[in-house]
């Protein structure tokens, strides 16, 4: 039997959205966010040549670059001042999470509440500065080094100004794309960062599909091949819808309370715990890891002198952790577990949940409630999280053997499918949440207005 939320989403209408004019708000500032979004990913950073550069770019192409351009939603191929796009941030969230879990004194200020977490995004902040700082300093020194090494000169005029404009550029450029996210969270509708990551990936799927079809229109590629993708992809969405719906139940009964009619009455509810609790952070947190160090070797190996032996070292390297390689593979699959086990553990916290229902006065039925419920939940939260880490492996790392071994450069594997299709999800059920809230106010005010009118 459905819910009464379920059953009051179910009557949600269109009249009903065009009356909430709060969400139309919201939706119209996440709209203007991501479009702005979308500008600055073709404004250059001064002293680049955009024809040489998207020569230089073709001669570089495959791997690691291109999949950091379909995140980055084709900043990179342009060097956009968004070229490095919100991943330093992301990184710098990793190492801040990370600290707050192992350090003791960032535990602490964890736990101060609002106080402590404005501390942690200062740091995170100042993090991320740092980071983007070596990140643009090597990719304008690679940039110069790759035009001197190829021939094909995409910076106008060499030097330490052009360096220092550059990596200022792309320091500013991420700068605004984290505060342009925060802004998304608190002003508009769904998580900031993550829609800004999925408008970089949905910028680059008609480009993909158009490459695609167009192999198979000129015979590069196999037509059952192409039609094997397609299906391969509609499959995975379809999983991933599934599981990230599903989740287990844990029923919670309350102690007999008084009713207003004088009757005893035991309260039930659920307690839900999701199979992916960590949603699309795992995948994203690996692949910025990743992502990150094999960017900057890609460009910093142009400037190295070719003759020598630290040139060989650096491509060897290159080549190891190549996309679809088994060592990036093996290492993207150690990551996501790593991160779905860690993030979990910071999403549901198995101590806090117990506490909770301990001083509400709710237990699980055979469960002694205290230490007892904290060990229970914590011995429920590896089972699911186990079942959650496997399937987000699987749905990362199979397509990427696939089309390496099938030999199709396809940029919309499992991991930019999954954030697509996770993200998406949110929206919409964050979109029906506002729908329902605004029902519920108009309930009230007819309620009211009845009570008045008796």
């Amino acid at each position: 039997m459905a819910s009464a939320a379920e059953q009051l989403a179910s009557g949600i209408s269109f009249d009903s959205f065009r009356k909430a004019t709060e969400l139309k708000k919201r939706l119209w500032f996440t709209l203007g966010a991501l479009v702005l979004f979308r500008f600055l990913s073709f404004v250059p950073i001064p002293g680049i040549d955009p024809r040489a550069l998207a020569s230089l770019f073709d001669t570089q192409r495959g791997g690691v670059l291109d999949f950091f351009n379909t995140f980055s939603g084709g900043s990179l191929e342009r060097m956009s001042i968004i070229a490095l796009g919100i991943m330093p941030y992301i990184t710098a969230s990793i190492v801040i999470q990370l600290g707050a879990a192992l350090h003791e004194p960032w535990k602490q200020l964890k736990k101060e509440g609002q106080t402590g977490r404005q501390k942690l995004n200062q740091y995170t902040r100042f993090l991320t500065v740092f980071l983007t700082t070596i990140q643009g300093y090597f990719i304008a020194t690679g940039l110069e080094g790759l035009g001197a090494n190829t021939g094909i000169q995409a910076v106008v005029e060499p030097g330490y100004l052009f360096r220092g404009a550059a990596t200022v550029s792309l320091v500013g450029g991420t700068l605004f794309l984290m505060w342009l996210g925060e802004q998304i969270t608190a002003r508009g509708i769904g998580n900031g960062v993550s829609l800004i990551i999925m408008a970089g990936i949905v910028a680059t799927l008609p480009s993909t599909l158009a490459q695609l079809f167009e192999s198979g229109r000129s015979g590069a590629m196999d037509p059952l091949l192409i039609f094997s993708v397609v299906i391969a992809v509609a499959i995975l969405i379809l999983f991933i819808c599934f599981i990230e719906r599903a989740q287990r139940r844990v029923l919670v009964q309350y102690p007999k309370r008084q009713t207003a009619r004088g009757l005893m009455q035991q309260e039930r509810s659920h307690l839900p715990m999701k199979i992916n609790t960590a949603g699309v952070i795992p995948p994203i947190f690996a692949s910025s890891i990743l992502v990150m160090p094999l960017t900057v070797l890609q460009f910093a190996g142009g400037s190295v002198d070719p003759n020598a032996a630290s040139n060989d070292v650096l491509i060897n390297i290159s080549t190891y952790l190549q996309r679809g390689s088994p060592l990036y593979l093996a290492l993207y699959g150690i990551g996501i577990a790593f991160f779905t086990f860690f993030y979990a553990s910071v999403q549901f916290n198995s101590e806090d949940v117990s506490d909770n229902l301990k001083r509400a006065g709710g237990f699980v039925p055979g469960i002694r409630p205290g230490k007892s419920t904290e060990q229970y939940f914590d011995y429920l939260l590896n089972r699911i999280t186990t079942v959650g880490a496997a399937y987000l492996v699987l749905i990362c790392l199979i397509p990427e053997f696939m089309f390496s071994q099938a030999g199709v450069t396809f940029a919309l594997g499992g991991t930019s499918l999954l954030i697509v299709v996770n993200v998406t999800m949110d929206f919409v059920s964050q979109v029906q949440s506002h729908l329902i809230a605004h029902q519920y106010g108009d309930l009230i005010k007819k309620s009211k207005l009845k009570g008045r009118r008796r």
